[in-house]
Formats: structure tokens, sequence, C-alpha cells
């Protein structure tokens, strides 16, 4: 069936990716035949496509669109677009987009009913519909069922919790002796389950649900004897939500004597098509618009401590679940900042579980620091027993760089060299983690100040672990700069770009010298003035030029670049730069993202780091400007030389009489700027 006219197809985006879902749209739209069409062109006329991606990815303002990191993919720079007045979100790396609606059913695994229903309570449009029938509750699918399920199991636990005798007396107190407040206890949702292990399946079933999703939500489990048992019984309940507040599973603390002996103080849902483990964060739904406004997250470790420390005014706090930190866990709170806080235990798995934990968030491009609690209090208690006030500046004031951190643990009292190698090389490994350039350079020189270590040896053993790492994955470092891939759940210590290509080495050994003395000019003085208060013949205003930007300027007159692409990429970015004033070549070269590039440039440089300060030569302005326009002309002469040798050679199997005139009067021509260029050189003149 094809829709002639529909206001889902009706926008002006010709991405083919988009297409797609578009057409998806208009395909459920024919089946959603309990939400009327009056009530869809309501919700869609209501619906601003910027505040629906702000829920879930945090967006800056480009122009008259919005950018931010594509939810749909690793991506570490951001590629999602958002367009107001087309109503329309793409991601031009992995093409995923379309309207608000095919958003919310790609992100969230809606059906076109449920995503329209989301934005209904998002702007507050009454929806009408009909009681679906028994046949179509079974066409909504598994994954509806569940979440319908897990949506009125969540209401049942909290009727329990307030209205039922044993809820008030076990449930609701104990939330109360936590120091839970009651406005706290609505807002994360907590509940009670009876202590009968009957009690919730028996009232599930006699309310319509079906005995195969209790199972499959974890709700209950069937034993041998095909007896239907309640998971949670007798235990206060913590729901999980996802970032569109869809209940997606519960977790259980056991309280009563009479689960005395059970292994398991906590119990949580176990894997199901709604809920993985290792993707979700405690409190994220809650907690997502105070992240974003505070441009920070705090991580903790436990469902109680995330309630104490809202209730304490530190709403920007979630937790795990339970188990290590994973990869899609930290993306997912990458949507929303860049910047996460470690509140930990301070005693001695509280501080490994930090420095592990950050190496693994610094692999995903987010900036870390660590905060240890004292008097091994938990942030539960800590957030109990202080002011809102008090715990804000405690925050504030005791926060440490996790780098930084790792630096100043990992050295304290080591004197042996063997040891104090091996814990050199444990932050060299961490640094080498960390894709921003800036950051790099900056904890590198941290560490050659406390260890007395030369940064360019620092900055050499951290390009081998980083070409180790590439090439254990088995990869190879790369000329020009590529999508970096998702990393590995280990985060082995990897650049912002994975390179591949010709090794540095070859590149440096096979390149014609004088470009390698050139590119080599650019990366040592690329920044530095070579030429002042020169005429610009467009707008008639004094300008002065950069070493990199004279040589890109000279070249360009007639059109010549480096035979190496690499170096055409050194002096591009060189010029790209130069403008900035606290632009040093040398220093962003030497700390590149690109492991081909960083190590090309601690060569070129070595010998510059291997002097003292008072044995260095300190090159004139006047001197670096005579060496480098020596050397520019020298390329010249060598690119001349060189098309002389390849118009010879036409010359010679050429039978063309009209084309053998030309060529000779090319030669004529080439040999007389040859003979200029070998005259200014102060060479021999070739005849």
């Amino acid at each position: 069936m094809m829709c002639t006219e529909c206001r889902f197809c009706a926008i002006n985006w010709r991405e083919e990716n988009i297409v797609p879902f578009l057409l998806m749209s208009c395909f459920f739209a024919i089946f959603a035949s309990m939400i009327d069409r009056a009530t869809i062109d309501r919700i869609m006329d209501a619906t601003n496509i910027v505040d629906v991606v702000s829920d879930f990815v945090t967006l800056k303002k480009r122009g008259i669109n919005y950018i931010g990191l594509c939810p749909f993919h690793n991506d570490t720079h951001p590629s999602f677009s958002v367009s107001p007045s087309r109503g329309i979100c793409h991601c031009f790396t992995c093409g995923k987009g379309g309207n608000a609606v095919n958003f919310l059913m790609e992100l969230e695994n809606l059906s076109y009913p449920d995503a329209l229903r989301w934005l209904a309570r998002k702007y507050n449009i009454e929806i009408r519909e009909r009681e679906l029938s028994d046949e179509e509750k079974r066409q909504e699918g598994d994954r509806e069922a569940m979440f319908l399920v897990n949506e009125w199991a969540l209401k049942y636990f909290e009727d329990i919790l307030h209205h039922d005798v044993d809820g008030i007396a076990i449930g609701l107190q104990y939330f109360r002796s936590r120091g839970f407040r009651d406005d706290t206890i609505a807002k994360f949702h907590l509940g009670y389950a009876p202590q009968s292990r009957h009690a919730l399946s028996d009232a599930a079933l006699k309310a319509g649900f079906k005995r195969e999703y209790l199972i499959k939500t974890g709700l209950c489990y069937e034993r041998d004897n095909g007896e239907l048992v309640d998971r949670f019984s007798g235990r206060v309940i913590f729901p999980w939500f996802s970032l569109s507040g869809k209940v997606v599973g519960f977790n259980g603390r056991v309280l009563d004597s009479r689960t005395h002996g059970v292994m398991q103080k906590y119990v949580n849902s176990p894997d199901s098509e709604i809920y993985h483990k290792g993707n979700e964060l405690f409190g994220l739904n809650q907690a997502k618009q105070a992240i974003r406004k505070a441009d920070r997250v705090i991580l903790v470790e436990g469902q109680a401590d995330v309630i104490s420390m809202s209730q304490a005014s530190a709403e920007n706090v979630v937790a795990g679940s339970g188990t290590a930190l994973t990869l899609q866990q930290i993306r997912k709170l990458h949507r929303f900042t860049e910047n996460i806080t470690l509140m930990y235990d301070g005693d001695d798995a509280g501080v490994n579980a930090a420095l592990r934990n950050s190496d693994l968030i610094h692999g995903e491009g987010m900036n870390v620091s660590v905060l240890f609690l004292p008097d091994g209090q938990d942030p539960d208690d800590f957030a109990k027993s202080h002011s809102a006030e008090q715990l804000q500046k405690f925050i504030a004031d005791n926060s440490t760089d996790s780098v930084i951190f790792r630096i100043n643990r990992t050295l304290a009292g080591v004197t042996d060299p063997i040891k104090r190698s091996q814990a050199i090389n444990d932050i060299v490994n961490s640094v080498a983690i960390i894709k921003d350039p800036i950051l790099r350079d900056t904890y590198i020189r941290e560490c050659a100040q406390r260890t007395g270590i030369p940064e360019t040896t620092l900055i050499g053993q951290m390009n081998r672990v980083i070409r180790k790492s590439l090439e254990s994955a088995g990869s190879r470092p790369a000329a020009a700069p590529a999508p970096s891939p998702a990393p590995s759940a280990t985060a082995a210590p990897q650049p912002a770009v994975s390179p591949s290509g010709p090794s540095p080495s070859k590149v440096m050994t096979t390149a014609p010298k004088v470009e390698s003395m050139l590119i080599e000019a650019v990366i040592r003085h690329g920044n530095e003035i070579i030429f002042r208060d020169i005429t610009n013949d467009a707008t008639g205003e004094k300008i002065n030029l950069t070493v990199a930007q004279y040589v890109a300027y000279d070249l360009g007159l007639d059109g010549l670049s480096f035979t190496v692409p690499i170096y055409n990429t050194i002096l591009d970015e060189a010029v790209e730069h130069s403008g900035d004033p606290s632009f040093v070549a040398l220093t962003y070269f030497t700390h590149h993202p690109d492991i081909n590039i960083s190590t090309i440039a601690s060569r070129m440089g070595a010998d510059k780091f291997q002097l003292s300060e008072s044995l260095q030569v300190k090159t004139s302005e006047e001197t670096l400007r005579a060496s480098v326009t020596h050397i520019v002309l020298d390329f010249r002469l060598q690119y001349v030389k060189r098309h002389l040798k390849e118009l010879s050679q036409e010359l010679l199997h050429t039978t063309d009489t009209d084309r053998m005139m030309q060529l000779m009067a090319e030669i004529k021509k080439m040999q007389e700027v040859r003979n200029i260029l070998a005259q200014k050189l102060g060479s021999d003149i070739v005849v």
C-alpha cells in the first residue's frame, strides 16, 4: 500500500536512510486505529523535535540547527543533527533518524501507538481510545505485553506499600527508617511485595495478564512442578526505568526474619527482551535533566545512595546495577555530559574500582574525577549526616582528577627503581587511553615533573603502548584520520583516530629528503612568524605570516603539494591553528591523537628536547626565515627536476610531431626555471 497524501511523508528531506523510517510511520499509522486521526494530528502539531531529542541527548545550537552525540552508535564527535524547521533528526555517520515518532520508536523500541502516547503525555494531550480486544492485545507483541505487565506491577507494589497492613508496617517503615521522605518515595516509585509467594501472580492472573509474561519479565518464576512463585515476595521494591520512563525491571531487598538465611540480600529482574542489567542505570530517568544542567554526573554504587543524595539536592546522581561498569552504561551517560565523578567508598576495593572504571570511561572520551568519602562512610550515610549545602561543598572541594589521583597514589612512597618503573608505566598506560590531546599533554607534563623523566621518553612509551594495542587488535597506523572503531570491553589504550597504512618509519625513510626537511620546519616552527607587515593584495591590510602559512602560501601559488599524504595533513592542520595564540606546533603535533603524526613529530623534534635549555640553539626570526625560504626553493627545484625527467621520458616515446614541439617548448621553459632556482640556491647552473 502506498499513501498518496500523508503528513509523515510530506517532509522535504532527501536522505535515503530516513525514507524507511518515514514509511514505517505510515505503516504503523494504518494499524493504530485505537487512536483517531484528529488526536494524531494534535500530537504531531504540538511536538517539538528539539524538545523530544533533548530528553535523551544533550544538544548544542549550531546555526539554525542543533547537534549532539548520536544515541544510535558509539559517537565520539557530534554527528547527530536536529532540524527544528523540518522536524527531523539525522545522524550523518550511521544514517538513523526521522521525525519525533521515528526517533522514539528506534531508540526506545516503542510501537507506533506507544510513541504517540509518549508524546501525548509529554505535551498533555488527552488520548481517547477504546479498550483493546484480546486479539489486539496479542498483536501488540511480547515486548509491549511485558511493558504492560511491569507497569501494572509498579502500581501494584506502590499500592501495597501505602495501603496494605504489612506494606505500611514493614515496607514503608523501612524506607522511613532510612530517612526517605514521602515525596522521595513517590519520586522513585518505591514499593513493597507481600510476603505471600503467590500474591502478585494471583492478582496479575486475575487482572488478565498471561502467565508467560509474568515469567518473561522475571516477576515470577516457575518451579519444576509447574507452581508459579513470586520472585520478590517479602521485599521492598526499587523499580528501574528506561530513559523514556518505561518500567524495564525491578530490584528487591529482603527485610524480614522469615527470609533469614536467604543467600541474596538483593534480587534483580533477570535479563529479558526489555531489561539488560549491563545497559541500565538506576535513577537516570529522574536525574537526566539535572545532569544536563550541571554538565556532570555523579556515579555511586547503590540505589539507596542515589535516593539519599537526590533527597539532599544532589540530583545528578545515578548508580550501576551491581555489576561492573559497562561501555553501554558509559555511552548512555555520555549523551548528557562529558564529565563524570566517581563517588566510592575510600577503602581499597573502592579505590581499585575507581581506577579501573576511570580507564574505561577515559576510553569513551569523557572526563573523570574521583571522590572518596571519609571514615568508611557510603554516600547514603554521608548524605543523611550532612546538609544539602555541606554535601555540595564537600563534592566541590574534594573531587580529584582521576589521572592526578592515580599519579599521586601510584608514586606515593615508591623508591625502589623497579617498582617505580612499573608505577610510571601504569600511569602512561592510563594516559594512552585518553583521546583529548590537550589532556594527554597536561598529564604527560605532570608525570614528567613528578618523576623527573623527560617528556619525550614518556611520549615515546605512550606511543609504543598505543601501537602495541593496535597491533594486538590487528590494526595498523593510518595516514589520515578515520572514524574510531567501537572500543573493546577491556578498554585497551587507543588513540582518538585508528591509524592504518604506512608506518611512520617507512614514511620518513622513503619520503623525498627535501619534503621531510620542510615538514620538519613546520612541525618545529610552524607557529613562529617569519614575515611581518606583508601587504594583502586583496584587502590592502598588513598581515604577518607564520612558517606554516608561508609554506602553504608559496606552494599553493603553483598548486604544489607534498607527495606524502600525511605531510599535507600536518601542513593543513598547522595552517588551520595558526590563528590560535596558544598554538605551539611542536607541542601540538607531538601530542597529536593520530599516533602516526605524533610519532613523526616526536622523532623530528627529538634533538630539541634532548638538549638542556641552556644548550639549545636559539633561532632568530631572520635565520629561520632564511632557512625556510631556502628549503622551499629547494623543494621547488626538486619538483622542477622531477618534472623535467618526466617530460624527457615522454619526449623519447612520442611520435606525434605536434606533441613533440609542445614537449620541447615546455622542457625549455622548465630548464629556465631550474636554472633560476639553482642560481638562487647557489647551485651550479645546468645547461
